[in-house]
């Protein structure tokens, strides 16, 4: 799957939220975002046939967190998810580094070839951004209106991520690790 499509796919259930948010309130919008990240996951389950870590955590919150919303007819449940997933994340990253064991690595290993250290810079990087948007989610359901939030949320969470993502370049350059190329078959000719 191309990047723009990953792109549409993981970005189009936030935008789906904040347009029925706008149009229609937090409970409508609560109930389309938990329509649109299913259909997400489905869809980028069905190209590329393996289930999606990160995706399938953050459609677990947000059903769970947009039922109990829906449910309850209250909307600090789904203020609350984003504050729980960041976390979660934190505390996983935290744990595993403290066992010497690297999470990071196991899912985006696929995409990276860092050295061992540049994995654990990169963790744990990642685990302090974490906390920090947890906090930053926080201050802003508390302080602000819902509608506040549901921007906050959908135009300041995703560009600050992507924000951090861009700032990590210089680590990752530094710490790549050339791939080895394949070891080429030896012909032997037989005589």
């Amino acid at each position: 799957m191309n990047q723009y499509a990953r792109l549409l796919i993981e970005a189009g259930p936030l935008a789906a939220f904040f347009i029925a948010n706008s149009q229609a309130g937090i409970m409508i919008g609560t109930a389309v975002f938990m329509v649109a990240i299913s259909i997400s996951v489905l869809v980028s389950w069905r190209f590329e046939r393996k289930v999606p870590v990160m995706p399938v955590v953050g459609a677990g919150f947000v059903l769970l967190f947009g039922g109990l919303t829906l449910w309850l007819q209250d909307d600090l449940f789904i203020k609350i998810k984003p504050t729980l997933v960041n976390l979660l994340f934190a505390a996983v990253l935290f744990a595993a580094h403290l066992t010497r064991r690297n999470v990071l690595k196991h899912v985006l290993g696929s995409v990276l070839n860092l050295s061992d250290a540049g994995w654990r810079t990169l963790a744990i990087r990642w685990a302090w951004f974490f906390l920090l948007l947890a906090a930053l989610n926080e201050v802003v359901w508390r302080t602000m209106t819902t509608d506040a939030w549901v921007n906050f949320k959908v135009f300041g969470i995703m560009p600050l991520t992507l924000l951090f993502s861009a700032f990590q370049a210089p680590l990752i350059l530094r710490h790549q690790v050339p791939e080895e190329p394949p070891a080429e078959k030896s012909s032997t000719s037989a005589s």
